[in-house]
């Protein structure tokens, strides 16, 4: 089949559900462009900094969301059981539930304060539902840290080529950030001075490879374990938010390469729409929906939504741009990573065959250099490692900054510094011990379940706000089900495989989730006795 086809029919539908259900979406939270929001109301100059214009915003957004996830994920489902239901996921998983789930959480977070979402259940259901949502978050953001400083640090290795710009991109950040808020520079010129800078990085580092030898992974992880610790604390518009719009121009860059290359080429699908209901992993429910992770629904979008987003957002206008509308941009980015690996290989085995040895980041590359050759040439790979390896930077500096949140919310820690080191020194335990290849699953599964729990928490706001629940509560109750289903089955593999560690800490999310749900259950029999 032809992949424009394929992705004309996508966009066709991620247009609709941003146009329409969008906007149905929209009127049930009754957004009032006139309230002022926690950025202006609670303003510090640190954390609530109400952003200069929504775009710059919508760029630390998408840019925090969008990490490797929505590519990773796909890429696997695809080698598992085939490129049409994992579409199917896609498009309508980020219709109907992903999008609800991001514009709700920052919804809710914006009417409370710019309180996390674990604060908001402790209003609204109880003091208990915070701790187990607060403990439950904190073991899924140690779980994100960890994947994604080893998929960081492995492809700093592997492509030596993207140090610089990977670093350098700091820098310029900060400097771009320093002209748009301290010398009140004008927007556009601005971006387009600090892209400039980028792109030479992008082009030096493609003269001036980095290798630091044998023990290059082990450096590369301390060194981006340290810059976690330092970026987390430094004020969002220092670094977070200039690196984030800087970001987001790249990856906007990227994914409008990959779908001109798609119209230019327009390649033919070679790889099967459908290999089976059973793959080495399990069935296809309950595990494509786990594998697929934040290409179509994510728990962490709501720590984003809910930790910086909503800390930021100036007018409640802009919130459904920034939450269902990057949620639909990033099944845009699960779409194209899809359709480039489906079209850029001849063959199943040769795909499997590299996802079998960790290579999934390089089978990306290798794909999206198929769909860009007319435009890039040979360095479509390399333009897409790059960009890749950008967002892994920024997934984990945002998931750092979330982990100090909540855990100075959970312990009532005030130091920035300390808040931050616990759970970066656990995430580095389980990556010195070997286990962070095997993750994916687990992180899947943490992270989806975690947005089921996020929708309940949405849904109990919308009932004492006298709304409709379905919309929310639908979705949760089929998230939480599918991903208890997908923990049981990890469960039982690594018992049998003597993966110990991975089995006690699914057992511990699953525990987690229950103790929730009953606090869920009996909050709402609280509000059926009131009413």
């Amino acid at each position: 089949m032809n992949s424009l086809i394929i992705a004309a029919g996508a966009g066709g539908l991620f247009f609709i559900g941003y146009r329409f259900y969008g906007r149905v979406i929209e009127r049930l939270y009754g957004v009032d462009p006139s309230r002022n929001t926690p950025a202006t109301e609670k303003y510090d100059g640190v954390d609530y900094v109400p952003a200069k214009h929504w775009t710059v915003l919508f760029g630390h957004h998408f840019s925090s969301i969008a990490g490797a996830a929505p590519v990773v994920g796909p890429i696997l489902a695809l080698a598992y059981w085939g490129w049409l239901p994992t579409l199917l996921w896609i498009v309508l998983g980020t219709m109907f539930i992903g999008g609800v789930h991001d514009f709700g959480s920052l919804m809710a977070s914006v009417r409370h304060g710019g309180s996390s979402i674990a604060h908001v259940a402790e209003r609204l259901v109880s003091k208990r539902a915070r701790i187990l949502f607060s403990a439950f978050t904190c073991l899924a953001l140690v779980l994100i840290i960890a994947v994604f400083t080893e998929f960081c640090a492995r492809t700093l290795v592997v492509e030596k080529k993207i140090v610089i710009p990977t670093f350098g991109l700091i820098p310029v950040a900060v400097f771009t950030g320093y002209l748009l808020y301290r010398r009140k520079a004008k927007q556009v010129p601005t971006t387009v001075f600090g892209l400039g800078l980028l792109a030479g990085m992008i082009v030096l580092g493609a003269y001036v490879p980095v290798n630091l030898g044998g023990r290059g992974l082990e450096i590369w992880m301390v060194v981006l374990f340290l810059y976690c610790i330092v970026a987390s604390a430094t004020p969002v518009q220092l670094l977070l938010q200039p690196r984030d719009y800087l970001s987001a121009f790249l990856l906007f860059a990227g994914v409008g390469i990959g779908y001109l290359g798609l119209v230019v080429s327009h390649p033919v699908v070679k790889l099967p729409a459908f290999t089976g209901w059973k793959a080495g992993v399990g069935s296809l429910w309950p595990m494509l929906f786990v594998t697929v992770a934040c290409g179509a629904v994510s728990g962490f979008h709501s720590l984003i939504s809910s930790g910086t987003t909503s800390k930021q957002i100036a007018t409640e206008k802009h919130a459904r741009r920034i939450g269902y509308g990057a949620m639909v941009a990033e099944g845009l980015v699960a779409t194209l990573a899809l359709l480039a690996v489906a079209s850029g290989f001849t063959g199943l085995s040769s795909l499997t065959k590299m996802v079998k040895a960790g290579q999934t980041i390089p089978a990306f590359g290798q794909g999206f250099s198929f769909v860009t050759r007319p435009i890039l040439g040979e360095f479509g790979g390399l333009m897409a490692i790059t960009i890749l390896n950008a967002f892994i930077l920024t997934t984990l500096d945002t998931a750092t900054r979330i982990a100090r949140y909540i855990a100075g919310e959970l312990f009532g820690v005030g130091n920035r510094i300390v808040a931050t080191v616990v759970p970066v020194v656990l995430a580095g335990a389980l990556v010195w011990g070997g286990k962070a290849a095997k993750i994916w699953t687990i992180f899947g599964a943490a992270n989806q379940l975690m947005a089921a729990l996020a929708l309940m928490v949405v849904t109990f706001w919308l009932l004492s706000q006298k709304k409709l629940v379905r919309y929310t509560l639908v979705p949760g109750i089929f998230m939480l089900v599918t991903t208890v289903g997908s923990l049981a089955y990890g469960v039982v593999k690594y018992f049998k495989t003597n993966d110990f560690l991975l089995a006690i800490i699914s057992l511990v999310l699953i525990a987690l989730s229950i103790l929730m749900l009953a606090e869920s259950i009996a909050a709402l029999r609280r509000v059926k006795r009131a009413t």
